[in-house]
């Protein structure tokens, strides 16, 4: 990851490509799309598309954003081993909410389709499709940007970034706020964008399977 590299010009472009899709989107399932879960799963792709063409054209290739064919491996096992350590700091919290009287999952549950159908397709554009949309943007390209003033400052407002596009109601985001610091920290950390991919994606995937068991 060449760190400090992304250009204001990638930021806005890759914005407004997520704006436009995202108001087309809306636009689609204002007109009563019969599945608004595949509908936004084609959203995410496409401004996943839309940034990777982005950053190759002005940034000159994917390495500014920490992606590339040599560090599919590299960044798949330390995206494992990093997603094991912070399984393991969960499991203690969790333990110790208990004692308290607090039930863990009520700070994570999420609500799930009806139908086995749909919650295969939840799982598919939720736990994959979503994650890797979401740190190609929120990590590759803005934390990328903001990296040339700090470590803090990047892992900051990237952060606020990321916890801004995820409503939690009136509650603290919790869920948010701790992923988006730590997705960053892994990026910063390992320079490799399948990291925080790979924590994103299990992450999730372990919110909606405690989610759909409780």
């Amino acid at each position: 990851m060449e760190t400090g590299k992304i250009k204001i010009k990638t930021v806005l472009v890759s914005l407004a490509a997520i704006v436009v899709i995202e108001v087309v989107a809306g636009l689609a399932a204002s007109g009563g799309a019969d599945n608004l879960l595949f509908l936004l799963g084609v959203a995410r792709v496409l401004e996943t598309i839309f940034i990777v063409l982005t950053v190759l054209i002005l940034e000159g290739g994917v390495s500014s954003v920490g992606l590339s064919i040599s560090g599919v491996i590299f960044g798949l096992k330390r995206g494992l081993i990093w997603s094991v350590g912070f399984g393991i700091i969960v499991l203690l919290v969790s333990a110790a909410l208990f004692v308290f009287g607090i039930n863990p999952i009520a700070l994570i549950h999420t609500r799930l389709p009806a139908g086995q159908g749909e919650i295969a397709l939840f799982f598919l554009v939720g736990g994959i499709v979503s994650p890797v949309a979401e740190e190609v943007f929120f990590r590759g390209v803005i934390y990328g940007f903001f990296r040339r003033w700090g470590v803090f400052v990047a892992v900051t407002l990237s952060t606020l970034a990321f916890v801004l596009v995820h409503p939690a109601g009136a509650g603290i985001p919790l869920p948010q706020i701790t992923g988006g610091v730590l997705f960053a920290v892994a990026y910063e950390k390992e320079r490799n964008l399948l990291v925080p991919i790979t924590i994103h994606i299990l992450g999730n995937m372990a919110i909606f399977g405690l989610s759909l068991m409780s």
